[in-house]
């Protein structure tokens, strides 16, 4: 039996289908383009109307009376009005169009720019993130790079601000130079002159690099809210630290989060190491610790190897010690520190033999600050005389428990002339300045988290407490007061902090009277201001305070 023919219309109904399909979609589309400005002001009303159900909803009862009221009389006058009306109905028409414009799309996806900066960076890793035994490379040339990068922002000028990336498993995440050879790249393709962050997820094989904004480099030196025994390094970012202080940058409050130092016997950093190149700011970071433990009723001595007299500012105030800026003063000054030091620690164990507290002059904190000490170092062995910094091993080694603590800062050129005393109880370690990756891991023991930039203001470095993490660190701006080269206003923040001046050789011999109680060993003959200044404790000078 023959199979009859399907009807005419089932057999070309797909064709008709199609073209009835057709016919419809260009017929809605030219009635889209027609009719596309009564769409715009038809949403726009929409959105108006939403918009003053929604005020007259929020407006009190008590309010809708007068509101009707005042409606009803722009409404009258609209009416009055020659040409009102119409001038009403084109005002309307007008804002509904405005509301109901065509927003501006949504971003999407990379523009054809940023698609090629993440193209040319995705195939610069390829050698890195590649191996020829791996069956279905995440990186290959020619490959897909949405599929390694997860995620990504460009600022305004199209550079790259941050960037998720993930890695095959069998790259070596764990080795620290393997790392260092994947963030000198990225550094190099996503734009130098700016600080990354590069933080290794080694479980998910995900690594994520952002950029850091810049530390603030306003702050001045202030009264800083810490307690007795803490002291402000500096200032980090707020991921690294869970502790904000307030202060004030100009005119302008703040709270920023605080590198903090803790000293005394509790603590497991007792001294500090600080470590920069000329102008870094290394001599701003022991002027600022010393106005810290100067506030905090500390007694401080200060042995200036560079000579340049930026610690005039501190020669004869209360609580000032010395001021030594030559050798024979510098090694007789560390003399009579060693030597309270054990006097210290004598009396103390005295005291608890017998079940009594430690004497109120054991527990006064005293803190010795050394700026560039190999250079005395060298003008003393030169002259045939003994090296100070030999006597700076026993506060070193046995100033925590007699509340000693010891700050020392020198450059890099003179870091082999440091005895090997400083390198072991220096617990706490800063670089300040630009310097190599090398020269930072040196110095800290661990490479920074972020890329060192050449170009850093003065105070700025790399600070780490003990076995922590490395912290990056904008000391506060505490400027030789005297000089009147720098900012006035962190001029008189300095002055603001300073003690009093000690009046006379009275006063100087009261202060060393009550530093030094009976049965200690006093102070050397010329232990401030240059040999053989004479044998007062404290210099004062005469010159006027800088306005």
């Amino acid at each position: 039996m023959a199979r009859r023919p399907l009807p005419r219309i089932l057999s070309s109904g797909t064709a008709s289908l199609a073209r009835g399909r057709d016919l419809a979609r260009t017929a809605a589309d030219s009635a889209t383009d027609v009719l596309h400005p009564l769409l715009v002001i038809g949403r726009g009303l929409r959105i108006l109307a939403a918009a003053g159900r929604r005020r007259w909803s929020e407006t009190p009862k008590d309010k809708r009376g007068p509101a009707l009221l005042l409606g009803a009389a722009c409404v009258l006058v609209v009416a009055l009005v020659p040409y009102g009306p119409l001038l009403a109905l084109v005002t309307l028409m007008a804002a509904a169009a405005w509301r109901g414009r065509d927003r501006t799309p949504v971003k999407t996806g990379p523009s054809d720019a940023e698609a090629e900066r993440l193209g040319s960076l995705y195939e610069a890793l390829v050698p890195y993130f590649s191996i020829p035994e791996d069956p279905s490379p995440l990186f290959a040339h020619g490959g897909e790079w949405d599929k390694a990068f997860s995620g990504y922002e460009f600022d305004e000028a199209g550079r790259l601000t941050r960037l998720h990336i993930r890695y095959p498993a069998y790259f070596t995440d764990g080795e620290a130079s393997s790392r260092a050879r994947i963030e000198a790249l990225l550094h190099a393709k996503s734009g130098r002159g700016r600080e990354y962050l590069f933080d290794w997820d080694e479980e998910g094989n995900q690594l994520d690099l952002s950029v850091l904004a810049a530390l603030p480099t306003g702050i001045a030196a202030q009264p800083f809210v810490t307690s007795p025994g803490e002291s402000v390094l500096g200032f980090t970012d707020s991921s690294s630290v869970q502790r904000t202080l307030p202060v004030l940058e100009g005119e302008q409050p703040r709270d920023v989060p605080p590198v903090i130092w803790r000293t005394g016997p509790r603590s497991t950093e007792p001294h500090l190491l600080a470590v920069g190149q000329p102008g870094s700011g290394t001599s701003t970071l022991l002027r600022s610790l010393a106005l810290q433990a100067l506030r905090h009723g500390a007694d401080v001595l200060i042995v200036d190897g560079g000579t340049s007299g930026e610690y005039a500012c501190l020669t004869g105030r209360a609580g000032v010690l010395a001021v030594e800026c030559g050798p024979v003063g510098a090694v007789a000054t560390l003399e009579w520190a060693a030597r309270e030091t054990e006097r210290r620690l004598i009396a103390t164990h005295r005291a608890r033999e017998a079940g009594r507290p430690a004497p109120e002059d054991t527990r006064r904190p005293l803190w010795i600050l050394l700026d560039q000490p190999s250079v005395l170092a060298h003008l003393a062995v030169a002259e045939g005389g003994p090296d100070p910094m030999n006597h700076l091993q026993v506060p070193l080694r046995h100033g925590r428990p007699a509340h000693v603590t010891v700050v020392v800062a020198e450059q890099f050129d003179h870091l082999e002339l440091l005895h090997d005393a400083v390198w072991q109880h220096t617990r706490a370690r800063i670089v300040l300045g630009p310097a190599a990756i090398q020269q930072i891991t040196d110095v800290l023991g661990l490479p920074p988290h972020t890329t060192p930039t050449s170009q850093v203001p003065p105070g700025r470095g790399y600070a780490r407490l003990g076995t922590g993490a490395v912290h990056r660190l904008q000391v506060p701006a505490t400027p030789d007061p005297y000089d009147e080269g720098t900012h006035p206003g962190y001029r008189q923040a300095v002055l603001a902090l300073l003690p009093e001046r000690q009046q006379g050789p009275a006063g100087a011999a009261g202060a060393a009277a009550s530093v030094a109680p009976a049965g200690a060993v006093g102070p050397p003959a010329g232990a401030v201001g240059p040999a053989g200044a004479g044998p007062a404790l404290v210099k004062v000078l005469d010159a006027p305070e800088p306005s």
